[in-house]
């Protein structure tokens, strides 16, 4: 059967999230606080630790206090704050301004990175008039980011968890987004580098295919590599005598 429709996760899939210290470097500069290059080291290492920066490193744990902000975080746009500014606190930093600073900072598109093929893959299937939805478990619009790449035109819906306070792998969420490229879940493929979250789909009827939550860098045709429509077929090579 033929692909009609394509959802795609946002961040570890399609962009990338920058480095904790380029997060952390980047926030400093704008607001003029000069430090020790072995307080910068240690504050990045601590906040990687902490797993303050959304779309980066794991937390190595969960304070208790902040277990109930931590498991609902992609529902609503206050505890994902909540989550992700409460574990930046666990880290001592000079400046009470700069938790919300931070936070602030990685839902900038400047904090954001396509992977190589991301947008040769999204146009291609613009131009093969396949649909294409978002849908993204996250606490803030990423559509600015989309727009700022020049990647929104090829973007038909999107679907994001604290605009319909459930999260993936809630089937609800695919549900919506089928719906609303008017596809039959059967006709659609959901993209995705999360294993539990993005599976979720399955149960509505998507076909899944993964790809690596890796660097930018070291994963430069991981979404070519899907076979998804509208890429051309590499010709085949010359045939050896």
């Amino acid at each position: 059967m033929p692909i009609k429709g394509v959802l795609f996760d946002f961040s570890g899939t399609l962009f990338r999230i920058e480095s904790v210290s380029a997060w952390l470097r980047a926030v400093l500069d704008a607001r003029g606080t000069a430090v020790e290059h072995a307080d910068f080291e240690h504050w990045t290492r601590l906040l990687t630790e902490a797993g303050a920066l959304p779309g980066g490193p794991a937390p190595a744990r969960i304070p208790p206090a902040l277990a109930s902000a931590w498991a609902d975080r992609d529902r609503t746009a206050r505890a994902h704050r909540e989550a992700y500014t409460g574990l930046a606190r666990e880290v001592p930093l000079p400046d009470p301004g700069l938790y919300d600073a931070l936070y602030d900072r990685h839902m900038t598109p400047a904090a954001w990175q396509p992977y190589p093929d991301a947008a040769e893959v999204l146009r291609g299937l613009r131009r093969d008039g396949t649909a294409v939805g978002i849908v993204s478990n996250i606490g803030w619009d990423l559509r600015p980011v989309f727009r700022a790449h020049g990647l929104d035109e090829c973007v038909d819906a999107y679907v994001l968890s604290y605009e319909h306070g459930v999260q993936k792998p809630d089937p609800r969420l695919f549900r919506t987004a089928c719906a609303l490229l008017e596809l039959d879940p059967a006709d659609v493929v959901m993209v995705g580098d999360d294993r539990h979250a993005d599976a979720g789909a399955a149960a509505v009827g998507c076909e899944v295919r993964f790809v690596d939550h890796l660097p930018v860098a070291e994963r430069p045709e991981g979404l070519r590599a899907l076979g998804l429509p509208g890429l051309p077929v590499e010709a085949p090579g010359p045939r050896r005598p």
